[in-house]
């Protein structure tokens, strides 16, 4: 054994010289940036207190109180196509990790040749070795003849056949783990791509939710301004009928009618709103608009839905775009480590076993059996600075991801507090609209009971109808920045993204590697 090892440290030792030759003229140290975020103890629009994930998907909006929005985010999870090209780049993920990972295994391969050569006469002898003529002479008995054809004399070629059959093997020795690093940087971007398709799943659940209360809004805003319209309209048939009595001027029928062509004016980009949201909503269910039907409604028969956010630190185990940027950055890690691992020896093993015969009869035969086994040792010493630059790039995309990682974590943060500061506030404005709006009605009612007793002008007339007209244009939209600020606080959250979630998706990612390998381990 002592042999042995002293045998293996010998072969060893030039390896070890050159290595250290090679890579005295370039440093390895590597300063990792700095990747630390201390998150907040708590946000600044909520108590502290801690919280569970909210529901996913449909669940969530099945919250609103509207099973036509519950329908349409089920669809959305099964037909849309921004989830569909997620879900094949995670496909593409998967067997990349296993073309990376293909390093870690022999390669053995089961060849067979045929081959017929011929050997040309000058590359065996310095002098002619055949001369056919003087052959046919001497086996005639014709001896004078066959010394006058001395000077016909030629070279003779070789013709030779050659059968082979047979296993050839390689595998490198993975001493410095530079193919396992390897691996294990095309893993976790495999997991990488499973939290990037929650992503996706996420935004595209939002933008439904979010198109869905836009159609709801124009469809109140159409009822608002055909009922405004109504009321112009009575307006002016009162004022016509006191101008026809002497009672009113044109100046009072122009600036009424005016009123009624200015609401009626509002319809058409309503119109248009409404028709184009639906079409954006088909996309994201992925059909054509004309196969899409929307029932709608109204904002006011939704319901708000409890939303607790927890702690910062919370939030940041339950965003799949934190837990992508920290898969790409430990990716990215690997990465590092595998081109540092390039710069020392590679040692691989070679093998060779089969059956060899110049005639293809003889090539079963226990004696035709070849076999060859070997090592090979491989240094880099000058490649003209490629290793070099791999390392410092590979050096620069981890400071890159570093950067991001950070960015995302921050971006978490302010998401969050961002929501919640838009919930916190559409909440007071939907309150103060809705008071707004109901004392305009009392002032709308008061001014056309005091037309039909001739007691106020115009004027004031069209300023209390403009008034109501427009607060009520404002409650709604008031009322979809409402709802919109939970869907934007759903998506801020993680909409329903947790550490559960994280570590199935990574079991998903370990199960799609280990399976479908076929006969072979």
């Amino acid at each position: 054994m002592r042999t042995t090892a002293s045998n293996r440290l010998g072969a060893l030792a030039p390896a070890t010289f050159l290595g250290a030759l090679a890579l005295s003229s370039c440093s390895l140290d590597w300063e990792k940036p700095d990747i630390s975020v201390v998150p907040p103890e708590r946000f600044l629009e909520v108590k502290p207190k801690s919280a569970r994930p909210i529901p996913r998907g449909p669940d969530f909006a099945v919250k609103f109180g509207s099973t036509e929005l519950a329908e349409l985010t089920t669809r959305a999870l099964e037909d849309n196509l921004a989830i569909a090209a997620a879900m094949a780049r995670i496909d593409q993920a998967d067997a990349n990790a296993r073309i990376a990972s293909a390093a870690l295994w022999p390669s053995v391969n089961l060849g067979a040749g045929a081959q017929r050569v011929q050997i040309p006469g000058t590359r065996t002898s310095d002098t002619p070795n055949f001369n056919p003529a003087q052959e046919v002479f001497r086996g005639a008995g014709q001896r004078d003849a066959a010394t006058l054809a001395d000077n016909l004399s030629t070279f003779s070629a070789t013709r030779t056949n050659l059968f082979t059959l047979g296993l050839n093997a390689s595998y490198e020795i993975d001493f410095w783990g530079k193919n396992q690093n390897a691996s294990n940087a095309a893993r976790l971007l495999a997991n990488a791509s499973r939290f990037d398709r929650d992503v996706v799943e996420i935004a595209t659940l939002a933008a439904v939710m979010n198109a869905y209360f836009q159609v709801l809004a124009a469809q109140d805003q159409l009822r608002i301004a055909h009922e405004n319209v109504r009321i112009a309209e009575r307006v002016l048939g009162a004022i016509t009928a006191r101008l026809e009595k002497g009672a009113a001027t044109m100046l009072d029928y122009g600036q009424q009618a005016a009123v009624l062509a200015g609401q009626k004016a509002t319809i058409p980009p309503l119109e248009q709103t409404l028709r184009q949201t639906k079409v954006t909503l088909a996309v994201l269910l992925g059909q054509t608009p004309e196969t899409l039907e929307v029932r709608g409604g109204s904002l006011n028969a939704l319901k708000y839905p409890r939303l607790d956010p927890g702690l910062p630190s919370e939030v940041l185990l339950r965003r799949p775009d934190v837990a992508e940027a920290e898969a790409i950055l430990a990716s990215r890690e690997f990465s590092v480590l595998r081109a540092r691992a390039a710069f020392f020896p590679s040692i691989t093993l070679n093998g060779r076993y089969g059956v060899q015969s110049i005639v293809l009869r003889n090539l079963l035969r226990p004696e035709a059996i070849a076999w060859e086994i070997g090592s090979n040792l491989a240094q880099p010493l000058f490649d003209g600075f490629n290793l070099q630059g791999q390392y410092q790039f590979e050096q620069g995309r981890y400071a890159e991801a570093a950067a991001f990682y950070r960015q995302r974590i921050l971006a978490a943060l302010g998401d969050t507090e961002s929501a919640l500061i838009a919930m916190n506030e559409t909440a007071k404005s939907v309150k103060i609209g809705v008071e707004a709006v109901a004392m305009s009605r009392i002032a709308l009612d008061a001014a056309q009971a005091q037309l039909l007793e001739g007691t106020i002008d115009v004027i004031t007339l069209s300023t209390v109808q403009t008034t109501f007209f427009q607060y009520e244009f404002n409650l709604t939209l008031a009322r979809l920045a409402y709802f919109q600020s939970a869907v934007s606080l759903y998506q801020a959250l993680g909409g329903g993204w947790s550490p559960t979630t994280r570590n199935a998706e990574i079991a998903r990612a370990n199960d799609a590697y280990e399976s479908d390998k076929g006969p072979w381990p």
